[in-house]
């Protein structure tokens, strides 16, 4: 008897990131630190398991040394399987050529062989740079009981911002009619998600068909999806009624953090009906010195508080001394903000220190944007750093003005 899989998810983590500027000079955007204890790659893969997919191809090719140290073998997702679990999939040499990934649709043709190995019935195509929490057997049965040779995921999207994301025109019945890349001129508000069912024989079949093109930009959205409609194959939308959010920017990554604070977030990781699973860090208890101020915020095992923190996400082992403040920020792991340094709608990655009484950012009234300091950095004590400004080395006194 041949062993096979009914569906396998194949998840796109080789993107630059470049809009979310000094967090991925040296990282994967997927391995990008989200609300204090989690990675960005941890919800689809914790959507997997929690949905019953337990074969998971990861395709990197941008800065994956970190992302693939953090997954590993896979255990914390319960990934760590005989037969199936995860697998980092990246671009290789093969017999007569070797490329990178070339697009979306491109890095699934070159990784055909994998897929095929389990003899699947479906491929699920995800995106690794989503913030939501989903249960892909549900639209799974969909795609199966409308006899679907592909279904996309969508939300519905305010219509003042619909033109910055691909549209899908339906039926009465959700099935789609026509696809519109970022228009001008939205016909509806229903948004792709990025996130695709494929009865698996057609995909392949379009991918090779798409790979032998040369006129082809070996994308999804632009390529494989238009040219499935125009051949008149049957593809449905599935709409998504939860909380998503797309993180590929400095603004949506702040904001996805913010919508976890307060006593009714709008997106809640601590529900254990669907647990999203990280590669914690081990520390000790978080401590908060008498007299230090914390309010509203996550403050993660490690952190030491001896001076204010106030509607803000600290990630583990986070130091703020005596007379700093943080507000309003985000602070990655393993951070030193010491005494007297005034951080304010701010973001502040891994393994930087913010010296005595220097000064990050600016109230979100003052219109600059968010303040942004890279990993393993130092700012220097005294030293000044604009609202809005994007930081990818030591900042001297001279500071960013």
């Amino acid at each position: 008897m041949i062993r096979k899989k009914k569906c396998v998810a194949m998840l796109l983590a080789g993107g630059q990131g470049s809009r979310l500027y000094a967090l991925t000079n040296n990282i994967a955007k997927p391995a990008v630190s989200f609300g204090g204890k989690y990675r960005i790659i941890d919800f689809p893969l914790s959507n997997c398991v929690n949905s019953g997919i337990d074969t998971v191809g990861v395709l990197t090719q941008y800065q994956p040394l970190l992302l693939n140290d953090y997954i590993g073998n896979g255990q914390p997702w319960d990934l760590d399987r005989a037969f199936g679990g995860i697998h980092i999939l990246s671009p290789y040499q093969g017999k007569h050529s070797s490329d990178w990934y070339k697009g979306t649709a491109n890095a699934i043709y070159q990784n055909m062989h994998f897929m095929k190995q389990f003899n699947p019935d479906y491929i699920l195509i995800l995106s690794g740079d989503h913030i939501y929490k989903m249960n892909y057997s549900t639209m799974l049965n969909y795609h199966i009981l409308n006899g679907a040779d592909c279904t996309i995921a969508a939300i519905d999207v305010p219509k003042e911002e619909a033109s910055r994301f691909g549209i899908l025109n339906t039926n009465p019945d959700n099935s789609i009619y026509e696809f519109e890349e970022k228009p001008k001129q939205p016909k509806s508000t229903l948004a792709s998600m990025g996130i695709y069912i494929f009865t698996a024989q057609k995909l392949f079949k379009y991918l090779e068909e798409d790979n032998s093109d040369p006129n082809s930009s070996n994308d999804f959205g632009k390529d494989i999806l238009p040219k499935m409609l125009k051949n008149g194959e049957k593809m449905m939308a599935y709409e998504f009624k939860g909380y998503w959010k797309d993180v590929g920017t400095i603004d949506s990554l702040y904001e996805a953090n913010m919508d976890l604070l307060g006593d009714s977030p709008k997106f809640d990781v601590t529900d254990n009906s669907w647990k999203i699973q990280s590669r914690s860090p081990l520390a000790p208890p978080h401590y908060i010195k008498d007299g230090a101020k914390v309010t509203n915020s996550i403050i993660m095992s490690g952190c030491e508080i001896y001076g204010d923190v106030e509607n803000s996400i600290l990630a583990s082992s986070v130091i703020v001394k005596e007379g700093a403040s943080v507000k309003n920020s985000i602070i990655m792991s393993d951070v030193t903000i010491e005494e007297g340094a005034k951080i304010e709608y701010s973001i502040i990655d891994e393994n930087t220190v913010i010296c005595a009484n220097a000064k990050v950012g600016e109230p979100k009234e003052s219109n600059k944007g968010i303040a942004v300091v890279g990993r393993n950095l130092i700012v220097v004590s005294d030293a000044v750093v604009e609202g809005g400004a994007m930081i990818d080395k030591d900042v001297s006194n001279g500071g960013n003005k």
